[in-house]
């Protein structure tokens, strides 16, 4: 009977150490893997073992909290069924060829940490339901088809330390809110449509390290409180409208040294003010 017990126990044990994750977070993984043509995946799932054999999916206490798929030829979209991963951390499909829009439903993903949808076919607008990921600490979203003006209410992703939007069809200003996100380091919105002032808000930004906003049609007086950024290593402003003077130390740490767009679409460099007899650089 102890013999019979203990077999039973092991048992036990050994379905538990074999137990899966909710068949809600399952369903939802199988919808990801047929709405993005999963057969023809590089490192395709088996559906019929566990999901802990599936390539990309990590679990943790038998849930699902990192799906990566980087680079395995997804082609499809991304289905609002998605939103089912509750205890998703990170969800990464950079570099494949994902098509359609963002679905709303991603809003759902209250502990997602990183979403890197970046280098794919993504088209519309970003969904504000991105701002109620408050844990996110990673938005990479570059390399897109993306249009429409950022989200409003993008400064509620208080964690936030890289926002990385270049090479989109992105319009309008950059949202007052962006500017109230002190933990941000890196912020490229480079390559796309956007318009109006850099605001002198941006001194609000004590963390950032890396401002790209080349590229765009934005104008008006280059703030000098990008000055006062003291962790700020890169950057580049350049192949915009922007005007007036701006300080030998700003121009320097600009990649094109402040080469803008000037209303006759010729590229000109803005004047350097400096103490010295160094060179002024004129826009004639």
């Amino acid at each position: 009977m102890k013999n019979i017990t203990t077999l039973f126990l092991t048992l036990l044990f050994s379905f538990s150490m074999l137990a899966n994750v909710s068949q809600s977070e399952k369903d939802a993984l199988v919808k990801l893997y047929q709405s993005t043509n999963g057969s023809q995946w590089i490192v395709k799932w088996d559906l019929s073992s566990p999901v802990s054999t599936w390539h990309g999916v990590k679990l943790q206490d038998e849930k699902v909290v990192s799906v990566n798929l980087a680079n395995n030829n997804l082609v499809g979209e991304i289905p609002t069924a998605i939103a089912n991963l509750v205890n998703l951390q990170e969800l990464d499909l950079h570099k494949n060829k994902i098509s359609g829009v963002i679905p709303s439903s991603i809003g759902n993903l209250k502990d997602l940490k990183v979403l890197n949808l970046s280098f794919n076919k993504l088209s519309g607008t970003i969904p504000s339901s991105v701002c109620e990921l408050s844990n996110l600490k990673d938005l990479e979203l570059y390399m897109n088809t993306l249009s429409g003006e950022l989200p409003l209410q993008i400064g509620a992703l208080k964690q936030l330390e890289v926002l990385s939007l270049f090479n989109n069809e992105i319009t309008g200003q950059i949202p007052s809110s962006l500017y109230d996100i002190k933990t941000i380091k890196t912020l490229l919105l480079s390559s796309n449509k956007l318009t109006g002032e850099l605001s002198r808000q941006v001194v609000n930004m004590t963390s950032l390290e890396n401002l790209s906003l080349f590229d765009n049609k934005m104008n008006g007086q280059v703030p000098l409180e990008l000055e006062k950024l003291n962790n700020l290593k890169e950057m580049n402003i350049s192949y915009n409208m922007f005007n007036g003077l701006v300080s030998k130390d700003l121009a320097a740490l600009d990649t094109l040294n402040m080469t803008m767009v000037n209303d006759k679409g010729i590229a000109v460099l803005l004047d350097v003010t400096t103490d010295k007899n160094s060179a002024i650089v004129s826009e004639d």
